[in-house]
């Protein structure tokens, strides 16, 4: 079989199996058993496939039907252009967060010596794409999860990078930072409303319900933040949070009570609010 016709049968597994987008998955598994580009395998095509490949190609496909997330089986994922590893216990990097780094990209835009904090910051996307922007910056990111932890370590590695990485719960540590420190709070924080987890697609399962867990009604993290964390930010500092479709008012209101002002949303491409910013004036 040569790789064009074992891509074809992949395909064609995965399409039966009724995963959610089986010529995607199949390209980026033959691209990491095969370490080639979409390129390379169009070009070598009629090469034949060894039968080690191709039994690997069987397995992780195997592993995609059951509901395993094709960035968990290869091991890492791309965030604006850079590489970052993944896998069990950690959240899958996604485009909505990019949302949210360009954000915070414009807000800091020709700032300098910057104090920036990342809660949540389970792979460290967030918190190496800003040191990576700012190198003079200072940046912090507190994660609870141990196995998240993990993968942020390897990721400041990955990109040779240093941040000030600490395991540990938001709702337990703000007293170990000073008040009026930092220039920029950021977070990806858990928004998903915890009776709707078990509706969410398969492949959403695999993922650690840890990051996913918004509370009751998907607010808890985000007035956790504001309530314990506020005091962190200087005066005229930003405060910056990815956010799930509808949760803008909710969490503006929350901010305008709080002590921020010039509150401000962040459209997808699909223009739903996906990020949002305020000033901190307390």
């Amino acid at each position: 079989m040569n790789i064009k016709e074992a891509i074809s049968f992949i395909k064609e597994k995965l399409l039966k199996a009724g995963t959610d987008d089986p010529a995607f998955d199949t390209i980026y598994l033959f691209e990491h058993v095969l370490s080639m580009n979409r390129t390379q395998l169009s070009i070598n095509g009629d090469k034949e496939l060894s039968e080690s490949d191709f039994s690997t190609l069987l397995t992780l496909a195997d592993r995609r039907i059951n509901g395993e997330p094709v960035q968990y089986i290869i091991g890492f994922w791309e965030f604006m252009g850079r590489k970052f590893y993944v896998g069990e216990g950690v959240l899958i990097p996604r485009d909505d967060t990019e949302v949210l780094v360009r954000a915070c990209l414009e807000l800091l835009k020709g700032k300098e010596n910057l104090n920036i904090i990342d809660l949540c910051s389970g792979s460290g996307i967030i918190a190496v794409t800003l040191k990576k922007a700012f190198e003079n910056a200072t940046v912090s990111a507190v994660e609870k999860s141990e196995a998240a932890f993990g993968y942020l370590t390897k990721n400041c590695e990955e990109n040779k990078v240093q941040i000030n990485a600490v395991c540990g719960d938001l709702f337990l540590c703000a007293d170990d930072y000073d008040d009026n420190s930092f220039d920029l709070l950021v977070s990806n924080p858990p928004y998903i409303i915890r009776d709707e987890i078990k509706t969410l697609q398969k492949e959403v399962q695999f993922e650690p319900k840890l990051a996913l867990d918004g509370g009751e009604d998907g607010y808890d993290f985000y007035k956790g933040i504001i309530k314990l964390w506020s005091r962190k930010l200087r005066k005229g500092g930003y405060i910056a949070f990815e956010i799930d479709e509808g949760q803008f008012e909710c969490i503006s209101k929350l901010l305008l009570e709080n002590g921020f002002t010039d509150v401000k949303g962040y459209l997808d491409l699909g223009n739903t609010v996906r990020a949002m910013s305020a000033i901190y004036n307390s």
